[in-house]
């Protein structure tokens, strides 16, 4: 698969090493459930054998598609089990990580059509100056494959809008000091959210937790859930027990104390967010 300005600079390594494990576990034509990426050193949890609860709601807006059209969140999310992840394409440090997790899980569906037709990924880029539509689908293309869960790649008309939406998301964004930092212009957190079909943010990954298959049994768990299947409340169980976790690996109540993003140190030090 040919990898784009997302992967770039910087993460050669990890794109060669990446692309090396797709070709052992990931099959572009058949089933295959992610593999267990490097430094996460557990098994993930049986799908339907705990609770997500809700976070919050998911907040709305207005985004444009790889071909300019306007799209509103609300609408793209209702139907759908979604995973959003926000990123921008100049990105040489921690949105190709992101990116990696979005492509894991488009390709561990793509053998399983009953979970890709309930399952919608979202890329949204923070940087709408240099993420136009046209550089949405040139990613689109380089990313996206044939079969899957369905895949859409997003933009902001413009800053006002977009500023809106990283607010109601708690997405920090700032300018780094030096534009032409090799790990591009942008600051900024790297969280993943999964959100339920009544648009209820119901998991949020952060840098230590973007484990495809954690999130793969994220998903599998409201489909059980949607389908009535899951454990009741008195039989569910935190298959992290062991290790004196909660279920909700990226923001639960309980689980390990993730370690302070280094961007996220900067924007901090620098006492501003939002999108400069």
């Amino acid at each position: 698969m040919r990898i784009s300005g997302l992967l770039g600079a910087g993460l050669g390594a990890l794109v060669t090493m990446s692309v090396a494990l797709a070709d052992q576990g990931h099959s572009h034509g058949g089933a295959s459930e992610p593999l267990r990426p490097a430094g996460f050193d557990y098994d993930p949890p049986i799908p339907g054998s705990y609770r997500l609860p809700p976070l919050g709601m998911a907040a709305d807006g207005i985004a444009l598609d790889e071909t300019g059209a306007e799209r509103r969140l609300h609408d793209l999310m209702k139907q759908d089990v979604t995973v959003l992840s926000f990123i921008y394409t100049r990105c040489g440090d921690l949105c190709p990580l992101g990116t990696l997790l979005m492509r894991d899980l488009h390709e561990a569906t793509a053998g399983d059509p009953d979970l890709a037709a309930g399952l919608r990924l979202i890329t949204m880029s923070f940087d709408p100056d240099y993420d136009t539509p046209e550089v949405m689908a040139r990613e689109a293309q380089a990313l996206r494959g044939d079969r899957g869960a369905d895949w859409v790649f997003l933009t902001a008309r413009d800053k006002r809008e977009l500023a809106e939406i990283l607010s109601a998301y708690d997405q920090r964004v700032l300018a780094k000091a030096d534009p032409d930092s090799p790990g591009g212009p942008l600051a900024h957190q790297l969280r993943v959210y999964l959100i339920d079909r009544e648009l209820r943010v119901r998991n949020i990954y952060s840098l230590d937790f973007l484990d495809p298959r954690l999130v793969m049994a994220d998903i599998r768990t409201l489909k059980l859930e949607e389908a009535g299947t899951s454990c009741g409340a008195s039989d569910c169980h935190d298959d992290f027990a062991e290790m004196g976790v909660g279920p909700h690996m990226g923001q639960g109540v309980g689980g390990p104390v993730e370690r302070e993003d280094p961007v996220d140190r900067q924007a901090q030090a620098a006492g501003r967010y939002g999108v400069r």
